[in-house]
């Protein structure tokens, strides 16, 4: 049951960040360095700050077509994975201290993970975006981590990837444009799958969601 990309890229973070910088796409490092040169500037969150982001999130699935959660969901996300067990950070870019773009990132053992990003319609040419793509690598690396999770990509295979994501906008392909530009190793997993217990409750459910 594919309720979450089984593809995936994978960064290895364990080596500089020069070095990882040096892996990544030209295009990427050119728009990370922009960013800063720009006077991007990127801040840790806090749960104050989630209204802020659930902002963010309903801006960017309107532009880009893509469903969110309601705003409770992103506040009890960082309350449990964020205050209680340290494991989660709200990242913030901003421009003369108006909020750009921001990112909500993870980590479990060795493994970083991006799950929410958001981003707003104004000053996109700051590339503030990468800015704080860049400053989740970090701070998961700041963590020990040695891999990052970009966490979904188009379930396609890498050829099929590389050959459409120029002309193709629709569902996952247009942040794997922006997500490949980070090097890392193109990962697919088995996939989530449901374990039935009861049949018939079973295809009640499955005959709710569908409606």
């Amino acid at each position: 049951d594919t309720i979450q990309p089984p593809r995936t890229v994978l960064l290895d973070i364990s080596p500089t960040e020069d070095e990882i910088l040096a892996a990544m796409k030209q295009k990427t490092r050119y728009n990370i360095r922009l960013s800063a040169r720009k006077g991007v500037t990127v801040r840790e969150g806090t749960l104050a700050d989630i209204p802020l982001f659930t902002q963010m999130m309903q801006v960017t699935g309107s532009r880009d077509g893509f469903g969110i959660h309601q705003p409770i969901y992103y506040k009890a996300v960082f309350e449990l994975f964020g205050q209680e067990r340290d494991q989660a950070a709200l990242l913030i870019a901003e421009y003369e201290q108006r909020p750009l773009a921001a990112v909500m990132v993870f980590t479990n053992g060795k493994t970083g993970a991006y799950f929410y990003g958001a981003s707003t319609n104004e000053e996109r040419n700051r590339m503030p975006a990468y800015a704080v793509q860049w400053a989740a690598i970090q701070w998961a690396k700041q963590r020990g981590c040695t891999t990052y999770d970009l966490w979904g990509i188009p379930d396609a295979d890498e050829d099929e990837l590389e050959a459409n994501f120029k002309e193709r906008s629709d569902g996952l392909w247009g942040v794997y444009r922006f997500k490949r530009g980070f090097g890392g190793q193109i990962t697919r997993t088995v996939g989530s799958a449901d374990r039935v217990y009861n049949q018939r409750l079973y295809k009640l459910y499955q005959w709710r969601r569908n409606r």
